[in-house]
């Protein structure tokens, strides 16, 4: 069963919103100018209210990146005899939600932020929570509260292969999808054949969520606005190397560079090159401006050391594909600058594969960062890609008026 409804959870005529078991997942950015309070406080104060669920980041997005929160004992106080359950623990197991957390609720909200990237842990806990349900044949009732996609309709990347599933990345999902939160939420539950009743809020159902006022409000610690969205496709692949994404500043995937990079400063000069945004040189793309700088992150990567790196600001006459330009980014790196690496080890929970591969996610893209291949190759195998997914997804789309599209 699924519906799309266009009013606001509060008018909904459901008698299990009212007076069934009810259990959230949320953060902090599920609160509601129009009450002056969180989606939890309300409905603790309405009575029935049995448990919350916190993502990754934390309650009210406190947390850093990959910091697991294995108690909740912080948020005790909040709500009187409200349950407070961490789906972001130290275990893989602590990814899934016990069915015995599931079983016992009538209703489960869901009111997240997303920010367009399969990179984004949210939908991959959204997920989590629906193969739970399937599995042990729990027939609650889920309400996703719409939200707008900050980084709006424009597809980039490629298809996660098989093999290259992790929290970090729903398998079939592009690298940026396009989709709103409740749009991703109808296509996974139609992916997996799912029985459970689905119900999505449009995000015009209130003024709050159609002007995006919550923005105000970051959805995680180091997502400080809306801009940080046009770029985090492709700066988040910083995450897989040795060099800063700009954690510990007050710009994070919008700057990036290193203690090493230093090297770089006298590229230009060697190759005749004005700057860094010749149209001939290797940081080149009509979409942004290349800004060189000097930065020193206050935590993360490179604590308290001058790093030598970039600035990328929007060119505003112009369309840009990050995932694209950081790829071209990440392969001069890899070939010109000797302190380059990639971060090796297990990254990330469910797959033992490094930072650069789960995060990728496609062999082809792999090898072109490592030095392999060429970028005409790679950029038809992501527009194949990207067509591929915008007929895959369509039957997902709820908003007549909106339609994906990528970059010519």
């Amino acid at each position: 069963m699924f519906s799309f409804r266009t009013t606001p959870l509060e008018q909904q005529p459901d008698l299990l919103l009212k007076g069934g078991n009810l259990g959230i997942l949320c953060n902090q950015t599920a609160w509601h100018p129009e009450t002056g309070e969180y989606l939890f406080e309300t409905y603790a104060k309405k009575g029935n209210l049995k448990r919350v669920f916190i993502p990754e980041h934390g309650l009210f997005g406190e947390l850093q990146d990959q910091v697991k929160l294995d108690t909740t004992e912080a948020y005790n106080n909040i709500c009187k005899d409200v349950e407070f359950v961490s789906l972001y623990g130290n275990s893989e197991e602590s990814l899934y939600a016990a069915a015995n957390k599931l079983s016992d609720l009538d209703v489960l909200i869901v009111e997240l932020q997303d920010v367009g990237c399969r990179y984004y842990t949210y939908i991959s806990t959204i997920f989590n929570l629906f193969k739970t349900l399937k599995k042990y044949e729990i027939g609650l009732s889920v309400y996703i509260i719409d939200r707008p996609n900050p980084a709006g309709r424009q597809v980039e990347g490629t298809m996660l292969r098989a093999g290259y599933r992790s929290f970090i990345g729903v398998e079939g999902i592009p690298h940026r999808h396009g989709l709103t939160i409740g749009e991703m939420a109808y296509f996974l539950h139609n992916e997996i054949n799912a029985k459970f009743p689905l119900h999505i809020i449009s995000y015009k159902a209130t003024h709050a969520n159609k002007d995006m006022l919550p923005w105000s409000i970051p959805p995680s610690p180091n997502f400080p606005g809306l801009f940080t969205a046009h770029f985090y496709s492709g700066q988040c692949l910083w995450e897989g190397t040795n060099v800063s994404e700009g954690r510990g500043t007050t710009r994070p995937f919008e700057l990036f560079g290193a203690p090493f990079m230093e090297e770089l400063a006298t590229y230009n000069g060697k190759h005749g090159l004005e700057n860094w945004n010749d149209p001939s040189g290797p940081l080149y793309d009509e979409g942004v401006f290349v800004r060189w700088m000097k930065f020193i992150p206050t935590f993360h990567k490179y604590k308290d050391e001058c790093c030598y790196g970039f600035q990328l600001l929007l060119n505003p006459n112009m369309q840009y594909h990050a995932l694209a330009h950081n790829l071209r980014i990440l392969r001069f790196l890899n070939d010109n600058c000797s302190g380059f690496g990639y971060r090796p080890g297990k990254y990330e929970a469910e797959n033992d594969k490094t930072a650069i591969e789960l995060l990728l996610g496609d062999k082809e893209l792999i090898d072109f960062v490592k030095g392999e291949g060429d970028w005409a190759d790679i950029k038809e195998h992501i527009k194949v890609e990207e067509q591929k997914w915008i007929r895959k997804s369509k039957k997902a789309l709820l908003y007549e008026d909106e339609q994906l599209y990528r970059i010519k």
